[in-house]
């Protein structure tokens, strides 16, 4: 399937429908305002007919409610297609390299990561704002931490869930737009919060008392119209309700406030569950997942709608015509006050489950949609040759633009260390992160852009943009020590694939020649594997005495007076720099 195509389509065709339903909302507008006008304008002609004007009261405003509610699941289906087009509108602009409207997670990365800061994996025109499609805060999070943690285990497994959520791509558009159009926010947080520190207020038999209370209320207001009892007795009772009532309102009002505040979140919750549960899936991961959130007997987004109707129920006591009555007669606080008690405590042990599947397949619907973008990427092969780490035909970067992207093709032994010798803006730094940011997404079961790509799945360790701190008072050269002093101590605790790019860049040549060339060695005596992008010639000398140490450059060619790069990964050593040549060319000097 064409992605490029598909979203054109799905643009088109949502286009199409948006343009049916707002010329029937705007019909039903109408409708509405002409029922209001002639309902009153009757009455006004009836009048003193008075079972005239209540029948046409009657008639008049329940039909006028009716179109009020059409009216409203009318605007409801319009935001959602609003967003479903928007969510295809923004589609074709990542195709064409624009991430612009996409959180670019900055906030995710931190110091003393083992290559968060190194490798373009936050910030803008990251792997992250390129993946991330998420609509919740946690589901964002999770798809933060899938990126961060360095994990290497259940690769296969992530692959196949991976792919098979790709080709969902019609379930996956639908759960994003009905998380998007979720009002007063997506954080899930806050409800879990209040439903864990929840203690009811009501006592165990009030949930008995409404029944009894409204057959009573029932049984005089009979009474009344037969002229059986007098108004006062009817008035009594109402004041008695009301009295019963007011004991608990201002819990109950604490109790209503807070519900309100979740009640769009577990109303738009309860549709995404929804969408989870009428969804086939195949796959172990996405199996075991949506399997928590339904059964034969059970189904979370029913409970979930469940809250939300009582929640709705309880509102009817903000109608200051019709509270005196439904409180006074019936208790109505006092029944769907402890229906949503009742819920919470029947509940409140689950929620969390249920959020989480929602929040998983938030971040997983966005690993899933890189795969569907790019048809063309494959999923790397897990080797089973250990003398191997890594081999990969005509690997590119995941960041750069398609058609001017130079793929290279690499292969390192376990245990071996690439020297990449090269001049400036030969590629050597786009090299480094283009190794790494693969292997990332290999350990996280995304596809790759590659011809092929077989691997050891193993952690990453990075060195590669080290900075001076001005907030802790420490120098270049001392934070670049903590760096390597951060990989050194890594090292001894697992296996890692190792990339530094310029090691200590912040002293002089001869001190940085000679540490450059012990710590290459310490690196080569622990058995680990990497590689290392350099200016410094002198490192090459090591692989004469080391056997592990292989050699490779990109170079620069000066043809008739200008730089050309061709960006090729080569073996050997650079002989070609071109510092000066810029200098002169720029007329610096």
């Amino acid at each position: 399937m064409n992605p490029n195509e598909y979203y054109q389509e799905k643009i088109t065709e949502v286009s199409r429908e948006l343009d049916s339903l707002k010329r029937k909302a705007l019909l039903i507008s109408m409708l509405r305002l002409s029922v209001f006008l002639t309902t009153w304008g009757m009455v006004y002609f009836f009048i003193g007919k008075t079972a005239l004007a209540a029948g046409t009261i009657i008639v008049g405003m329940g039909t006028f409610l009716l179109l009020v509610s059409k009216y409203t699941d009318l605007k409801s289906n319009i935001a959602y297609l609003n967003q479903l087009r928007t969510i295809n509108e923004i589609e074709l602009k990542v195709l064409k390299g624009d991430f612009s409207d996409i959180p670019d997670g900055s906030k995710y990365i931190f110091e003393d990561h083992h290559y968060n800061q190194d490798i373009d994996l936050f910030g803008q025109g990251s792997l992250f704002q390129l993946i991330n499609r998420t609509e919740t805060k946690k589901g964002e999070e999770l798809l933060a931490s899938w990126l961060n943690e360095n994990s290497i285990d259940n690769i296969r497994i992530k692959q196949i869930a991976n792919q098979e959520l790709s080709n969902k791509v019609k379930f996956r558009q639908h759960f994003k737009a009905t998380a998007a159009i979720v009002e007063g926010g997506n954080d899930s947080q806050p409800i879990l919060n209040w439903f864990a520190s929840y203690s009811p207020y009501f006592p165990k038999f009030s949930r008995y008392l409404p029944i009894p209370f409204s057959i009573c209320s029932i049984g005089l207001i009979g009474a009344y119209i037969f002229n059986l009892i007098p108004g006062a007795y009817l008035l009594l009772w109402l004041l008695i309700g009301m009295t019963i009532v007011g004991r608990f309102v201002k819990k109950t009002t604490d109790l209503y406030n807070k519900s309100t505040q979740a009640q769009n979140t577990l109303n738009q919750y309860s549709k995404l569950l929804l969408a989870i549960e009428n969804e086939r899936f195949d796959s172990e991961i996405l199996k075991a997942r949506s399997s928590k959130i339904y059964s034969k007997n059970f189904h979370a987004s029913q409970k979930l709608k469940n809250l939300s109707t009582s929640i709705n129920y309880l509102g009817n006591r903000n109608n200051i015509f019709l509270t005196p009555i439904i409180n006074g007669f019936f208790l109505w606080d006092i029944i769907f006050g402890n229906k949503i008690e009742a819920w919470i405590d029947e509940n409140k042990a689950h929620v969390q489950e249920w959020f989480d599947v929602i929040e998983f397949f938030d971040a997983q619907n966005s690993m899933s949609n890189l795969a569907f973008n790019n048809p063309e990427y494959i999923y790397p092969e897990i080797t089973t040759d250990n003398r191997n780490t890594l081999k990969a035909e005509e690997l590119g970067h995941p960041l750069l633009r398609k058609d001017k992207l130079v793929p290279n093709s690499v292969s390192i032994n376990t245990e071996d260390f690439f020297i990449i010798t090269g001049a400036n803006m030969a590629g050597k730094s786009t090299f480094l992160r283009t190794v790494a940011l693969n292997l990332v997404m290999a350990n996280c079961g995304l596809p790759i852009w590659a011809k092929s790509y077989s691997y050891k799945p193993t952690k990453l360790i990075s060195s590669m943009r080290t900075s001076d701190s001005l907030q802790n008072d420490e120098s270049y050269f001392f934070s670049e020590l903590k760096r390597l002093k951060f990989i050194v101590d890594e090292m001894k605790n697992d296996e890692y694939f190792i990339i530094l790019d310029e090691i200590l860049k912040g002293t002089n040549s001869k001190d940085k020649a000679e540490g450059s060339q012990k710590f290459v060695e310490k690196l080569v005596s622990s058995n680990s594997t990497g590689l290392i992008a350099t200016h410094d010639l002198s490192l090459c000398e090591l692989s004469k005495k080391l056997s592990e140490i292989k050699n490779h450059y990109f170079d620069a060619q000066i043809i008739d007076d200008e730089l050309f790069f061709d960006y090729k990964f080569k073996d050997g050593i650079c002989q070609n720099m071109n510092a000066s040549f810029l200098l002169r060319k720029m007329e610096i000097v």
